[in-house]
């Protein structure tokens, strides 16, 4: 984007991602996925650096990051969960889910653990309504899963985790 690209090489394959859109502001919502793939996050500095490359203002940057659930201004946790709590999948368990996560983990749900394991995140909305309650694990999606085999599948995470190194990015 400038002609002194940031010493971080992750600026190197944002700005090629940056080039192939054209600097077009249509190409946001793509530049964003590729920016948190490389940082597993959005920190505010990747933000403007997007905004400033697509021209558009740092303010609709930060409104798209925020909007979408699959975007995150902080760092995730080395697994993460993430419950649904739309209409459909709150009637059918989906708050049990949370609450249950949270007493079993010490994690609250929009937090990540303090030794950066577990993220849990409840969002409104993740669509296939027909298979509430929805959880996702680390990107993988389930649906009609009672809350024992969630809370175990995630307690599964935690107890392996002493015996897995960080790597920096979830």
């Amino acid at each position: 984007m400038t002609d002194t690209l940031p010493l971080d090489p992750r600026y190197r394959e944002l700005d090629a991602a940056i080039r192939r859109h054209h600097r077009r502001p249509d190409g946001l919502i793509e530049v964003l996925h590729i920016a948190q793939r490389l940082w597993g996050h959005l920190p505010r500095e990747v933000l403007a650096y997007v905004a400033r490359g697509l021209t558009v203002p740092p303010s609709l940057a930060y409104g798209v990051a925020t909007f979408y659930h699959f975007f995150t201004l902080v760092p995730r946790g080395r697994h993460t969960v993430i419950v649904c709590t739309g209409t459909a999948c709150y009637l059918k368990g989906g708050g049990r889910i949370v609450e249950a996560l949270q007493r079993a983990t010490g994690v609250r749900a929009g937090t990540v653990a303090p030794d950066g394991t577990l993220g849990v995140e409840a969002v409104r909305c993740l669509g296939p309504c027909s298979q509430a309650p929805v959880v996702v694990f680390d990107g993988e999606v389930t649906g009609e899963l009672p809350v024992e085999a969630v809370v175990q599948r995630v307690q599964a995470w935690t107890a392996a985790a002493p015996h897995q190194a960080r790597a920096g990015a979830p």
